[in-house]
């Protein structure tokens, strides 16, 4: 041992006088990065080497269920593993959310998380950061909202709309799908941008929601395209916008937002995979490439669009920074609605 430090000491003496000092920390940074990288590349290459599981923060049923099934089916066979579904409901998928946190940051356990993510620490206090906790792994699709009113509203279109509720504030309310999520949102993002005033109340699921809309015991709601087509066509509900830049093809005599009027309104639902923070990047490359490859396979394709979704894939950098967006947005929201949740 004596012999190879005094060995040691004379090269590393050596190699001094003839290259000069400040180049040795820029020499083993890259010998330490190359390595770095070539761990990172094997953790990545021997993926996964264990049963993976996804975590549905829903119920067991609903689209995200779904599609999360089908996804599993088809990576089991391409990596060889087990895929399992875990739907881990409760607390606007805080439940979910916190479950992966408790796991490894090793790429085995993601959530399939929604835009609510981003929207609840705003709203409630969760044991996380929705952004700085989790690692965006890739977007997978999503829902625009369609604005639907009970038909005995005498409003044919949305400045109709506007101009009723002008007229009577304080008298309309309005359903959303849960407390807290992006149809909840919806509805005081227009009471800020129409500069109107109108009442929230919360269902569970958007079954109960349009089935008192309908009834009469709201007066309107933001509601998924695919949740609100079969009675937009019966005519027990009048749609009238929707949101995107485009309109719905389901659903093509409704105009959207800015051509009835209303321009900058957004409100698009989301979903997609997170990992929790520290997954190496490597294996993040490697899950966002695989779930990839099977999105964009004519089998899924053809199961969103029977599902009424529209297929919305974006890699873990797009995907992160949509993420930050709507956090930006929905925060900038909040403060000037003074949205607070009813215990």
């Amino acid at each position: 041992m004596r012999n190879w430090l005094a060995f040691g000491s004379g090269a590393a003496s050596a190699f001094g006088r003839r290259c000069p000092p400040r180049r040795l920390p820029a020499a083993a940074a890259l010998v330490a990065g190359g390595w770095l990288l070539s761990m990172a590349a094997a953790v990545a290459q021997g993926f996964p080497n264990k049963t993976v599981r996804f975590v549905v923060p829903y119920p067991p049923g609903g689209g995200t269920s779904i599609v999360a099934q089908l996804l599993s089916h088809k990576l089991k066979d391409k990596w060889g593993q087990a895929v399992v579904v875990d739907n881990r409901p409760g607390a606007s998928g805080i439940i979910g959310a916190s479950d992966v946190l408790r796991s490894a940051a090793d790429g085995h356990t993601l959530l399939l998380a929604s835009s609510t993510h981003v929207i609840n620490p705003l709203l409630m206090s969760t044991p996380y950061d929705s952004i700085k906790d989790f690692a965006p792994v890739l977007s997978l699709y999503s829902s625009e909202l369609v604005l639907v009113v009970n038909p005995a509203l005498p409003a044919r279109n949305l400045q109709e709309f506007i101009a009723l509720a002008k007229a009577s504030p304080g008298k309309f309310n309005y359903a959303s799908v849960s407390a807290g999520g992006t149809t909840h949102l919806a509805g005081e993002m227009l009471n800020v941008m129409a500069e109107i005033k109108t009442h929230h109340v919360a269902y569970k699921g958007a079954g109960p929601a349009l089935t008192d809309l309908i009834g009469g015991q709201v007066e309107f709601s933001f509601a998924a395209p695919v949740a609100a087509l079969p009675f937009i066509t019966n005519g027990r509900l009048k749609a009238l916008a929707v949101t995107g830049d485009a309109r719905v093809p389901a659903i093509p005599q409704v105009p959207t937002f800015a051509e009835a009027g209303m321009p900058g309104f957004q409100a698009r639902l989301w979903f997609g995979f997170i990992a929790k923070a520290g997954t190496p990047p490597a294996l993040v490359d490697k899950l966002a490439a695989d779930i990839g490859a099977v999105m964009d396979t004519p089998e899924m394709k053809e199961r969103l669009l029977s599902l009424g979704l529209d297929r919305f894939v974006n890699g873990p950098e797009a995907y992160g920074a949509l993420m930050k967006a709507d956090l930006a947005r929905y925060a900038d929201l909040v403060k000037k609605a003074n949205i607070k949740l009813e215990n």
